[in-house]
């Protein structure tokens, strides 16, 4: 396939244009990155989205890696010189790599196998008699025994008949269409089964002790639970294939002559083939199959959900105290001012062993008093809800500062406070001390603080451990990448963790910008971005956009407009006769003035000499300058008083905040030690068959309690409310 055919098969597959799919994979081939592309390029790109984009750099990575097999296949087939007309069509018609590798088994060199050997006792002239099947009179067995040659190791009819079953057995084995054939068959018709390897100690595996279910309808999280069974020895895992019937079909594929004399031999020749050679083979790619699919659905999930846990909004404007509980060790606590700044730190003893409940309650007051605290942040690790009693009874105790309290999840925090990170913005405090800061600032800006947290630590997949880490490590990857950028990026406040995933950063130019920050001050405009080592004008391009500077000297320079739309920004003001600096913070005059022109935007486009999406997006951004993307989700739940999980009861109804979506619902905490599961059946009166249709990580939610189940901790919610 030349390129021109790949923007063809791509925009066929993802339902758009041929000319969007190029030059989209122009602009990725430049080395542009999606935030950018989908941003800042929706003229060239006919506005495609980052998930657009996204698949079609997946489905041009696929193709380009599928044309490079196919050339080395036909180049090493040419050369043994078994390169047909028909066998190249075939081979350059072919659009998935396991298409590629059936066409090329057959000529693939092969370690020495029974039919190699068979071949070198010169039995081949008696397959390819078998296989023509023309004798319908005579013995065999007599026939065979003109191949007999002890020298070269046959020693009788018998043995010879096994050899050239053994070479009609890897013929039929190498045939693209009986691989194709099995595989279908298998697919369709094929079970699942596993069995506990021994029946008194399943583990947690119990359900799958005795499992049996069609390949086709297996789900996601199921084939993850029996791989891990298998892998940890609680399980014995197979395929059961519709075999008869398959070797039904190979023998009406294969028996031409229902009246040959080697009937029975071609017949055994096909089963040895099939359960020697094409199963097994055949199970491991089905396997393979099942688990790739799992992963990737897996993966997908894991990645919604981080999506929605880093686009968490922000708590502005509140003085915050972290605590990080804990029981022997104490907990921790720390208050930072509203940019994040830690200001002092301490820690309580109020749990056993020392129980110090009612000087900790002082320890806490003087520093809520001292800095003016108004919200506490608790994370939900170990001692989480006592720790949360003495906080309310604080609260209740100090009235006229109207404190409120949530909890937060501190997934992660450990890993970020041991590490070189924490140490070099702490190098003073210990490791769990640096835990609550982190818990606090997750709350002033999740964004800013996760990002420091490797994501498969956060705690919010399922099987996180058991997919691939390559995969999951790039999809989480990009999702961090996304969220960054759609929020974008305080260039005088960032950390390098932020800084990294900025389009067209990495780490070494981020740490540069730190350092430019760190010897110059603050920096004053984007422009300043020029002087900072290893900036080209290339990487300018991608990541200027993404950088804000809010009280920066160009009023522009604080918004998402790009640096190269600046003067169609001006032109447009111009247009509404206002300057720049006047703009700022005048987004409602920009606004009714733009009403009074009583133009268009396409006609403003013209006049201007910009397209249409770029002067929406001027406009946008003018309109107001400071808008967050997460300023739509749903703001974290504040409580003043503990609700223990003792004071539930079937048919009340709560507010809760959804932790974690999984195949089979979601995790939502409603104020309790345990947080509560909506099965998917429970998520509404109509069927469900992906959680995350109805609900997404951080939804605030009401539910309606079904079960509670105190002393193995587990609670039952539902999202239908009446009825």
């Amino acid at each position: 396939m030349t390129e021109q055919d790949f923007f063809q098969h791509i925009a066929e597959e993802l339902n758009l244009r041929p000319e969007q799919v190029k030059a989209t994979i122009e602009l990725l081939d430049d080395e542009n990155t999606v935030p950018f592309i989908a941003r800042y390029r929706k003229e060239v790109t006919g506005g495609l989205d980052e998930e657009q984009i996204r698949a079609i750099e997946d489905r041009i990575r696929y193709l380009r890696i599928l044309e490079d097999r196919k050339q080395t296949v036909l180049k090493s087939i040419e050369e043994q010189g078994k390169l047909t007309d028909e066998l190249r069509e075939k081979i350059e018609a072919a659009t998935r790599l396991q298409e590629v590798e059936d066409l090329y088994l057959p000529y693939k060199p092969k370690r020495r196998t029974r039919a190699t050997i068979a071949k070198e006792k010169g039995l081949e002239p008696l397959a390819q008699r078998m296989w023509e099947q023309q004798d319908t009179e005579g013995d065999p067995e007599a026939i065979a025994a003109e191949f007999i040659d002890e020298e070269k190791g046959v020693a009788s009819a018998a043995e010879a008949l096994a050899g050239a079953r053994d070479i009609i057995a890897e013929w039929i084995s190498d045939d693209a269409d009986v691989r194709k054939l099995v595989r279908e068959m298998t697919w369709d018709q094929g079970m699942l089964v596993s069995e506990a390897k021994d029946p008194d100690n399943v583990d947690v595996y119990e359900i799958y002790a005795e499992f049996k279910q069609p390949l086709k309808r297996m789900v996601p999280h199921r084939t993850l639970a029996i791989n891990r069974g298998e892998r940890e020895g609680f399980l014995r895992v197979k395929i059961d294939a519709p075999v008869e019937a398959i070797l039904q079909r190979l023998q009406k594929k294969f028996i031409n002559n229902p009246d040959c004399i080697f009937i029975e031999e071609l017949k055994a020749a096909i089963a040895d083939s099939y359960q020697r050679l094409v199963a097994p083979a055949i199970e491991r790619e089905l396997r393979n199959r099942l688990t790739e699919e799992a992963e990737e659905h897996a993966i997908k999930v894991f990645a919604e959900n981080l999506r929605n846990l880093l686009l968490q909004p922000p708590v502005k404007g509140h003085i915050i105290m972290g605590i990080d509980p804990g029981y022997r060790t104490g907990c921790k606590v720390a208050v930072i001012d509203e940019t994040g700044k830690y200001l002092e730190g301490d820690t309580i003893y109020p749990h056993e062993p020392k129980n110090r409940w009612d000087y900790s309650k002082i320890q806490l007051k003087t520093l809520i008093e001292k800095y003016n605290v108004t919200t506490i942040a608790i994370g939900n690790g170990t001692a989480s809800r006592e720790t949360e009693q003495l906080v309310a009874e604080v609260i209740g105790e100090m009235p006229e500062r109207q404190l409120q309290y949530t909890i937060v999840n501190e997934a992660g925090a450990s890993v970020y406070s041991a590490s070189p990170l924490a140490r070099e913005e702490f190098p003073d405090l210990d490791a769990a001390q640096r835990g609550n800061i982190s818990i606090a600032r997750r709350l002033l800006d999740p964004l800013a603080e996760l990002v420091k947290i490797d994501p498969k630590s956060i705690g919010v997949g399922l099987y996180q451990h058991d997919v691939n880490q390559t995969n999951l490590a790039t999809a989480l990857d990009r999702v961090v990448e996304s969220a960054v950028n759609s929020v974008g990026v305080n260039l005088n406040t960032a950390s390098v963790a932020l800084l990294r995933y900025v389009s067209g950063l990495r780490k070494s130019l981020a740490e540069n910008i730190i350092a430019y920050r760190n010897e110059h001050g603050r920096f004053r405009n984007r422009m300043e971005l020029l002087q900072v080592k290893g900036m080209g004008p290339k990487v300018f391009t991608q990541c200027a956009g993404f950088l804000r500077i809010p009280d920066s000297d160009v009023f522009f320079d604080s918004t998402a407009i790009h640096p190269e739309s600046y003067e169609a920004a001006e032109k447009f003001l111009a247009r509404l006769g206002m300057k720049p600096e006047e703009a700022r913070g005048q987004g409602h005059l920009v606004k009714s003035k733009l009403k009074e022109l009583g133009k268009s935007v396409p006609e403003l486009a013209q006049e201007i000499g910009v397209g249409i999406p770029t002067l929406e997006d001027i406009i946008d951004a003018i309109e107001k300058p400071d808008r967050d993307p997460r300023d739509d989700m749903p703001k974290p739940i504040f409580r003043s008083d503990v609700l223990k999980m003792e004071d539930l009861r079937p048919g009340m109804i709560l507010k809760g905040t959804v932790r974690n979506v999984v195949d089979f619902g979601a995790f939502v905490d409603i104020g309790v030690k345990q947080d509560g599961l909506v099965h998917k059946s429970q998520m509404a009166k109509r069927y469900v068959k992906d959680p995350l249709e109805i609900v997404k990580v951080g939804d605030v939610i009401d539910v309606k309690i079904l079960s509670v189940d105190v002393e193995r901790g587990r609670i039952g919610l539902s999202m239908i409310l009446e009825g």
